[in-house]
């Protein structure tokens, strides 16, 4: 029902968007915008760049932050919304067809609301973004919205699948941001445990400093 109501509501706003980004297909950006979604797959870049983090102490904080949200995304969009919407992906969609084969006919397992892609990389640069100086720390959020538009490109996602995307990565990312800050509260007001210091202030750095 949810699905069929999204596809009825939004079939003018997504139908011209895939309109009018189809305009743009060429076998240069069709390989480009697979090459750009790969790295949401799973969420595997925002995982990956979080546990880098986690191995400093300055960046722990921002790292625990980026994967709490990656991992409040997932629940989200993966366990609930994907399966209680149930909506097929847009390329299923007879009107749809025409834009996904100009656009490379890529195919995904799953369901298409919200795209999983979008959560996971928003959700990430929300965090780092909340997280580090304000003066750059926008730029992952940049990378968002081009994640975004390589789901809407591929026609693996509707438009409005990436809006739902955005707008359940900024709750992640702000849920990650704040469970982190707690846990880095907690930890600090408790440094005389050896446990707790070793949360705080551990430091990939100082292993290679003994080693010296």
């Amino acid at each position: 029902y949810m699905a069929e109501w999204l596809n009825t509501t939004f079939a003018g706003f997504d139908g011209a968007i895939f309109k009018a980004v189809s305009g743009m297909a060429s076998e240069f950006m069709n390989k480009l915008c697979s090459f750009i979604s790969f790295f949401g797959e799973k969420g595997w870049l925002a995982l990956f760049i979080g546990l880098i983090f986690i191995l400093f102490a300055k960046t722990r904080k921002a790292g625990l932050a980026m994967l709490f949200a990656v991992a409040v995304g997932a629940l989200f969009t993966n366990i609930i919304l994907k399966e209680a919407v149930a909506r097929p992906r847009p390329y299923t969609q007879l009107e749809n067809m025409p834009y996904w084969l100009k656009a490379g006919k890529t195919v995904e397992s799953e369901f298409s609301f919200p795209s999983g892609h979008t959560t996971a990389i928003t959700a990430g640069a929300v965090a780092i973004f909340l997280s580090f100086n304000k003066k750059w720390s926008f730029l992952p959020l940049i990378f968002a919205f081009v994640m975004g538009f390589t789901r809407v490109y591929l026609v693996v996602h509707y438009p409005t699948d990436v809006i739902a995307g955005f707008i359940v990565g900024t709750v992640g990312g702000i849920s990650g941001y704040y469970i982190s800050k707690f846990i880095m509260n907690f930890a600090g007001k408790r440094e005389k445990s050896k446990f707790f210091a070793f949360i705080v202030n551990a430091d990939v750095k100082n292993l290679f400093k003994k080693k010296k």
